[in-house]
């Protein structure tokens, strides 16, 4: 299986042969929802809260006696039972967080990975270093390889800071490290762009061992 390598003005100028134990498999779609899920699980923050009656300010002072009034005793004016007081059994931070097999998190990359070449969703670029920071630059190299109105997901092999510079107000390019690529980094996209590096990097990290 070979994947065509273009220039950044979107001439082809070789292609390569992909590993078919990763860019070939079977893709394990059951795996890949669980990956995401999981993914997306652990971005939660769990930072939500209310306050009980212990955490509600004021209510130190009994409000009125305990006996003479006919009226149901009191302790406090934070009772959850009064206006102002405190929740009863209302939310409290805690995490989220959802562990997912090192097995089952490659085996998830390695469909996605095989989906999109099977869907031709991989371009392949030999290299992505910017002499400009502006992102109308970019917007014309985008323009030149007739991806501009398509939502990207770029793999990068080493941080370029005109690269990161020039794509971070764009609402449909996210660039992201080969290295940390999630699944749902890989999946969340009409199309794949790869420095060639970026795919040497996935294949190392993701081939049969």
């Amino acid at each position: 299986m070979k994947l065509n390598i273009h220039n950044l003005s979107g001439k082809k100028v070789s292609d390569f042969d992909l590993d078919e134990t990763v860019f070939g498999i079977e893709p394990n779609h059951g795996v890949v929802r669980q990956a995401i899920l999981s993914e997306l699980t652990n971005m939660r923050q769990g930072t939500h809260a209310s306050k009980n009656r212990a955490l509600v300010r004021g209510g130190g002072k009994k409000p009125f006696k305990q006996k003479g009034r006919g009226g149901a005793r009191a302790g406090t004016i934070r009772s959850p039972l009064w206006k102002g007081g405190g929740t009863i059994f209302g939310p409290e931070p805690h995490s989220y967080n959802h562990k997912l097999s090192k097995k089952m998190s490659r085996l998830a990359r390695r469909s996605v990975l095989s989906s999109k070449v099977l869907s031709d969703e991989i371009f392949v670029v030999e290299d992505l270093n910017l002499k400009s920071f502006k992102t109308s630059e970019f917007c014309k190299v985008l323009k030149d390889l007739n991806i501009f109105d398509k939502k990207i997901t770029i793999l990068v092999s080493v941080y370029d800071e005109n690269l990161d510079m020039a794509a971070r107000n764009l609402r449909s390019v996210y660039v992201v490290d080969a290295k940390k690529a999630s699944s749902y980094d890989l999946i969340d996209c009409e199309l794949l762009v790869a420095e060639k590096p970026s795919i040497d990097i996935l294949t190392n990290l993701l081939a049969s061992k």
